[in-house]
C-alpha cells in the first residue's frame, strides 16, 4: 500500500489527490501538485503521464481486503476505497467529506488528536498499530492500521494516508481479554477526558454500584458527571490543573458518598497531554469510621459534651480570636454537688443519671456556637463565644433553675463560677483559675438553694439569644 509510484483513480471530494515518490524523499509520499486531474463518474480521470500506473493504483484502492483511505488536515476524508466500503459499511457517497472522527471511538479520540499533532508538527513519518473502529451500524472492528503522512514537494504534510485490516482475533486483537477483564473488576471508578473534558472511557467496578450502564458516560462532560458548574472550584479546577500538567489528589462528596480522586494528565506516546486520567475510590465508610474515631477521642463518652482535650483547644482557640478581635468571651465552669454522696446512697447508675441530667441542662440553655464540656468526675465547663457578664449570668441562672424543675431522682445542684475575657484573665490559664476561685467561693455559701439565685439578672421581657437545643448521644 505504501509504495504508490503515481496518481490515484478514486472516489474523493471534488479534487484528485495524486501522490508520487519523490526519489529524494527517501519513501515519504508526495503530494505531486502539477497534475490536471477531472473528476469523471466518481472517479479520477488521470494525465496520460500519468496512466501508465494508474492500474496499479486502482487496483489496489479496488481491492476488497484492505480499507484504504486519505483524511486531509482538517480531518476530513477525502479518499475512500472499495475495502474501506466493505469493512466501515459506508459508501464513498455518503462518507466522503465526512470527518474521520465518525469512525473512531471517543477513548481513541486522544490518539486521533496526537496524530493530527505530528501531522500539523511535520513530524514522523507513519506508524502501525491494532485499534478499534467504528462500523457504520454502532458496532466495534477491531484494525491493524498502517498509516503514512502525506507531502507536497515541498516536504509539508497535507494529510495521511491509512490502510487497515480486520483482525481475526478480534475479540482479543493483542491478547487484552484478560486485561479488559481485570480493569472491569478494579475496585473504584476510572475515566479519561479529552482536551475539552469530555469523557472518552470509563471502567471499573464501582459503576455498577453507582448505576452507570457501560459506556453511558462516554461523549458528557466531566461537569455534568460530577455535577459542578464552576470551572474554578473542585473538581473542575483540578481537571484543568491535570490538563496543565499538574497531577492532584482531593476528597469530593458525590451522590451522598465521599470520593477520594486522583487526577494525573493523559499523555500520548509523544508526550503531549491529550486529556486527564482520573481515579475515584469511595472511601464513605471510611470516613464515616475517622468521624466517629475523631469525635470519641473528643467527647465524653457518657454525656456526649466535648472532653478536657477539645475544651483546652477550643480555649486557647478563643483566646487567639479575641486578641485578634477585641471582643469579650466568658469561660463557665461547673461542678454537680454531692455527687459522691448520690454513688453512695443510690448506685453508680444513678449517678451516671444525674451526670447525664446536667449535660442535658446544659445543651438546652447554651446557643450551637458555644461548647458544653465534661472534662473530668463532676466538673463541666461552658465556653461562650461573644458574650459577656450579663449573658453568663442569664446562662447559669437558666441552668440552675433548669436542674431545679427538673423531675428526675435523686434532685440535684451544680454549683457554677465563671471568667470574663479579658477582665479576669487573658490566657486560657488565667480564666480557668479565675472562674475556679468564684466556684468553690459560690460552693462555701450558706444555704444557696433558699436564697434568690446569686446569678439572675434584673428580668427582661425577651431573652438575651435564642437557644439551640442539642440532644447528646445516647451512652454506650
Amino acid at each position: 500500500m505504501l509504495g504508490f509510484q503515481s496518481g490515484c483513480r478514486d472516489r474523493v471530494r471534488g479534487r484528485e489527490l495524486p501522490v508520487r515518490l519523490d526519489p529524494l524523499a527517501r519513501g515519504k509520499l508526495l503530494l505531486h501538485t502539477n497534475a490536471s486531474p477531472f473528476l469523471k463518474d466518481g472517479r479520477f480521470s488521470m494525465p496520460h503521464h500519468l496512466a501508465v500506473r494508474e492500474h496499479f493504483l486502482a487496483a489496489l484502492l479496488e481491492s476488497p481486503e484492505d480499507a484504504i483511505l486519505s483524511v486531509s488536515l482538517d480531518g476530513a476524508i477525502d479518499t475512500w476505497s472499495q475495502g474501506a466500503e466493505r469493512i466501515y459499511g459506508y459508501t464513498a457517497q455518503e462518507i466522503t467529506g465526512q470527518p474521520v472522527s465518525r469512525l473512531v471511538p471517543l477513548h481513541e479520540w486522544p490518539g486521533l488528536n496526537s496524530i493530527f499533532s505530528e501531522a500539523a508538527g511535520s513530524t514522523g513519518s507513519g506508524c502501525s498499530e491494532a485499534t478499534e473502529r467504528l462500523h457504520k451500524d454502532g458496532s466495534r472492528i477491531c484494525l491493524r492500521v498502517k498509516r503514512v503522512f502525506i507531502r507536497d514537494e515541498q516536504g509539508n504534510v497535507t494529510g495521511f494516508l491509512e490502510g487497515a485490516r480486520v483482525l481475526h482475533s478480534c475479540t482479543d486483537p493483542l491478547g487484552e481479554t484478560p486485561l479488559r477483564l481485570i480493569i472491569q473488576q478494579m475496585p473504584g471508578l476510572y475515566w479519561t477526558t479529552d482536551q475539552d473534558l469530555r469523557i472518552t472511557s470509563h471502567w471499573g467496578k464501582d459503576l455498577a454500584s453507582a448505576k452507570i450502564l457501560p459506556d453511558a458516560l462516554v461523549g458528557r462532560g466531566v461537569a455534568e458527571f460530577l455535577a459542578c458548574i464552576d470551572r474554578d472550584t473542585t473538581p473542575l479546577v483540578e481537571h484543568y490543573e491535570a490538563l496543565r500538567g499538574f497531577p492532584s489528589q482531593f476528597e469530593y462528596r458525590w451522590r451522598n458518598r465521599v470520593l477520594d480522586i486522583r487526577l494525573e494528565p493523559l499523555c500520548t506516546p509523544s508526550g503531549a497531554i491529550s486529556g486527564c486520567l482520573g481515579s475515584a475510590m469511595d472511601i464513605t465508610d471510611r470516613k464515616k469510621n475517622e468521624e466517629q474515631a475523631h469525635f470519641q477521642a473528643r467527647h465524653d463518652a457518657l454525656t456526649g459534651l466535648a472532653n478536657y482535650r477539645a475544651f483546652m483547644d477550643r480555649l486557647e482557640e478563643e483566646v487567639r480570636r479575641a486578641e485578634r478581635s477585641h471582643r469579650t468571651f466568658t469561660v463557665l465552669l461547673l461542678d454537680l454537688d454531692g455527687l459522691k454522696r448520690i454513688n453512695d446512697l443510690h448506685g453508680h447508675l444513678a449517678g451516671n443519671r444525674a451526670l447525664q441530667r446536667l449535660a442535658a441542662v446544659m445543651n438546652e440553655h447554651c446557643r450551637s456556637t458555644d461548647l458544653a464540656v465534661r472534662y473530668g468526675g463532676d466538673e463541666f465547663a461552658l465556653v461562650m463565644i461573644d458574650s459577656d457578664k450579663g449573658m453568663a449570668e442569664q446562662v447559669a441562672y437558666r441552668i440552675e433553675n433548669g436542674l431545679q424543675s427538673d423531675q428526675g431522682k435523686p434532685p440535684v445542684s451544680v454549683s457554677i463560677g465563671f471568667a470574663i475575657y479579658p477582665e479576669d484573665g487573658r490566657t486560657a490559664a488565667e480564666l480557668i483559675e479565675a472562674a475556679d476561685r468564684q466556684l468553690y467561693q459560690y460552693k462555701r455559701t450558706e444555704h444557696r438553694r433558699t436564697a434568690p439565685p446569686r446569678h439572675k439578672p434584673s428580668t427582661p421581657k425577651e431573652p438575651l439569644f435564642e437557644t439551640k437545643e442539642r440532644t447528646p448521644p445516647a451512652a454506650p
